[in-house]
């Protein structure tokens, strides 16, 4: 029987040469990968087009967390401040409104101890003028030995005087004024000075066109 063509390649050293020189210029097969007897891999340990990679996809599950079951990173770490809930409209913070209060209260204080310290000014300012009024201008006699009484405030007070000053009292021309404490017997030009400083402090000044009578009919010059 005659000799196939590949018998006669064999014996002749032929085939085995040319598969030689395919091998020596074959690439070199990839490390780790399953490959065939031709040096290509397997089409089953290649990934389908499109697929997902194997454990389900996305790290995270529905719940938020990963596989690891660790938290989603975003949660709130251990110690940090918990966020305040939405105040509403309206709602004053609490220590606000007690520094407005206290800032109000202590406006108020001040106002009240500036009012104050004007009004004691005025006052020393007032008695100062007063003084330098009636300074050397008192005509009380230290003999005298009449009473002349008079309304003022709001009690009876009274003067001593002699018989010429009770009548120039009662006729307007001369006046008593108070001065700490002490009625003072003055002319009526100084009353009249008085007016426009103090007359608050003119305890007895009579009106010669004025009725003889006071409203109680009680005579100014009523002496007992």
């Amino acid at each position: 029987m005659a000799e196939s063509l590949r018998d006669q390649l064999l014996k002749s050293g032929l085939v085995k040469e040319i598969r030689e020189e395919k091998r020596k210029s074959a690439p070199p097969a990839r490390q780790g990968g399953n490959t065939s007897a031709s040096g290509q891999p397997y089409a089953g340990d290649r990934p389908k087009q499109g697929g997902k990679p194997h454990g389900g996809g996305n790290a995270r599950n529905k719940g938020g967390q990963n596989p690891a079951g660790r938290p989603p990173r975003h949660a709130g770490k251990p110690g940090a401040p918990a966020q305040r809930p939405p105040r509403k409209d309206g709602e004053i913070d609490l220590a606000k409104a007690y520094a407005i209060r206290a800032q109000n209260e202590a406006a108020e204080r001040r106002r009240v101890e500036a009012e104050a310290a004007e009004q004691a000014r005025l006052r020393k300012e007032k008695k100062r003028k007063v003084e330098d009024l009636l300074k050397g201008k008192a005509l009380n006699l230290p003999d005298a030995d009449q009473v002349r009484h008079f309304p003022y405030g709001e009690k009876i007070r009274r003067v001593y005087v002699d018989a010429a000053q009770l009548a120039a009292l009662n006729a307007g021309e001369l006046g008593v004024v108070q001065q700490g404490g002490r009625y003072l017997v003055v002319d009526k030009a100084v009353i009249e000075a008085l007016r426009g400083i103090a007359p608050e402090f003119i305890a007895l000044m009579v009106d010669p066109n004025a009725a003889d009578e006071s409203d109680d009919g009680v005579p100014d010059d009523l002496m007992w």
